[in-house]
């Protein structure tokens, strides 16, 4: 019989292969896929059409029915470079009563558990079926996640409660936020500092749409929150952007200027009429840009669009974590999870997975040994339930 490893040596083996999401992760699904097919697990890939470096992972144990229980989790990781980590980010180091390395939190430590506890349901002769998606490209904005949960409903029976690990301290998170980001390209006109008002700084002007971010997240602050939106911090809809870059010297009317602007939105939010809003106001300040030169333009493109976890009255998946967790309390996050996705496909979805956020994407990233052994006693008993 082939060896079945536990959940700390899968562990191990995922946080070994460096799954940056701008990188590879085939070595990481080679293994899984092997792993599993020595078991007798059948597991099916999605190719990424554009990215052929890239796959996703999906398999099914247990009867060939629908209404499994899904266990989804990503296998891309956020970048190290510039953090001061005091171990090898890309080995297991277990320290002062925690596991350390880059993805022990965000998320291979629910990856692990997952792959433990297909192949131990494979074992275990389950009576209601077990799933698990191992998907990519979540840190860069859950884009990997719908043409690969589109992809499983073609091969596997469709599952019923779909459990996103991602880290929750083993709490039922019942909503997040949902989100979109837009590409912005400033197009300025380039002149002499000293008379600027002769062309167009694709940076100032860049600066009007940031400025109007401050000015909208301002009123969405001073606003009387709605019931859903009060159960979230903050309690509104928020604009943000993390990065921009432009221009050429600092005595010249910069030419350009780059940014994505981006939303973190409450549940009941339309994310069109929040996509207007902003085009809108691109199209005044565009307006404005080319009364003094006809060259300059504002073009935005739609990066990622991340729909949010509703409330579920009733919902399959909340019941079935509550009822393994004891968990009664109400928990929602601000930030986004592929269970926005799946939720929209038509599953019951809830978010529930060892760790704690704060701890994801920072240098020595850590999960505490006594979260590891909570989730995989989840597991234990979610499998004691499907075996009947």
């Amino acid at each position: 019989m082939p060896q079945r490893l536990s959940p700390l040596e899968i562990m191990t083996k995922l946080i070994s292969f460096p799954t940056v999401s701008r990188d590879t992760n085939l070595p990481l699904i080679d293994w899984v896929e092997g792993y599993l097919g020595a078991h007798g697990i059948s597991a099916h890939r999605w190719p990424d059409p554009d990215q052929p470096e890239k796959a996703g992972l999906f398999a099914h144990v247990g009867p060939e029915v629908e209404g499994a229980v899904v266990l989804s989790g990503h296998t891309d990781v956020v970048p190290v470079d510039g953090q001061p980590w005091t171990s090898d980010p890309w080995t297991v180091t277990e320290r002062d009563g925690r596991y350390y390395g880059r993805g022990t939190c965000d998320m291979k430590g629910f990856d692990a558990l997952a792959i433990w506890a297909l192949v131990e349901g494979k074992y275990r002769g389950l009576k209601t079926p077990l799933q698990i998606a191992l998907s990519i490209d979540e840190e860069i904005g859950c884009t990997g996640a719908p043409p690969m949960i589109a992809a499983m409903q073609e091969v596997l029976p469709k599952g019923g409660a779909v459990i996103v690990g991602e880290p929750s301290e083993m709490r039922a998170v019942t909503g997040h936020k949902g989100g979109q980001g837009f590409a912005t390209e400033v197009v300025g006109f380039e002149v002499h500092s000293s008379i600027h008002y002769q062309g167009v700084s694709a940076i100032h002007e860049g600066a009007r749409l940031i400025q109007w971010a401050n000015e909208v997240n301002a009123e969405n602050a001073a606003a009387e929150p709605g019931e859903i939106s009060a159960l979230f911090d903050p309690p509104y809809t928020s604009w943000h952007v993390g990065t921009i870059e432009g221009g050429t010297a600092h005595n010249i009317t910069a030419k350009s200027c780059r940014f994505v602007m981006g939303h973190r939105a409450v549940p009941g939010d339309d994310p069109a009429v929040l996509a207007r809003a902003y085009q809108d106001k691109v199209d005044e300040v565009r307006s404005a840009m080319q009364a003094v030169r006809p060259e300059a333009d504002i073009v935005i493109t739609p990066t990622f669009s991340v729909p949010p976890l509703k409330p579920e009255a009733e919902g399959g998946a909340e019941h079935l974590v509550r009822s393994i967790t004891g968990d009664n309390g109400t928990h929602v996050v601000s930030y986004g999870t592929e269970a926005g996705h799946f939720q929209a496909a038509g599953y019951s979805t809830v978010v529930c997975g060892p760790g704690n956020i704060e701890q994801a994407h920072q240098p020595d990233e850590f999960i505490e040994k006594s979260e590891f052994e909570a989730g995989q006693a989840f597991m234990e008993k979610l499998l004691d339930r499907l075996a009947g």
